[in-house]
């Protein structure tokens, strides 16, 4: 991993943070087949090999960090003095979880443990503000972001078919921590 410092946002980060490529290119997806009956509901997710990679748009505008960082928490990766990526969660007390809304990192450095450092920096940040619970919002196309999160302990714990604006469907991961 490069050696990077993660730090709280700062508004002079803003302009470098929205030009980050917040789009994705992924050959998988977890695909949702749904049955229901009287009496029992089943919903059923399975992960897809998809006949090419297809480029996915990111499910929230990036021109919103400016906005959304006055009611958010976020945490910059700074790397030579540049920032390049982030982590934009809400604090939530009770019942007390932090809910990670975006983590981008610069295209070029991904899959060296930034986004990794970033979400258990979020977690560290939670235990210090007595948040014992983590939960990460991803959509159902972004294999490496549902990858990272199993690999750092989460569990799927739900789904919402109408969350996002793009359509896609919205799959909620949550653990404990400390």
């Amino acid at each position: 991993m490069p050696e990077i410092e993660i730090r709280p946002s700062i508004v002079p980060d803003f302009p470098t943070l929205i030009d980050l490529e917040h789009s994705y290119r992924t050959s998988y997806v977890w695909q949702m087949d749904r049955s229901i009956e009287e009496g029992q509901m089943l919903i059923n997710f399975r992960e897809i090999r998809l006949p090419r990679p297809v480029q996915v748009e990111y499910p929230h505008p990036p021109e919103l960090i400016e906005s959304e960082w006055k009611r958010s928490t976020m945490l910059t990766s700074v790397f030579r003095d540049v920032p390049v990526g982030y982590i934009r969660f809400d604090a939530q007390p009770q019942p007390g979880n932090i809910w990670v809304k975006d983590l981008v990192v610069r295209e070029n450095l991904r899959r060296q443990g930034i986004g990794s450092a970033l979400i258990l920096a979020a977690q560290e940040w939670a235990v210090q503000h007595g948040i014992r619970r983590s939960v990460l919002e991803i959509q159902s196309k972004n294999h490496a972001a549902i990858r990272l999160g199993l690999k750092l302990g989460y569990e799927f714990s739900g789904y919402n078919d109408h969350y996002y604006t793009t359509q896609d469907i919205a799959l909620f991961f949550a653990r404990y921590i400390r």
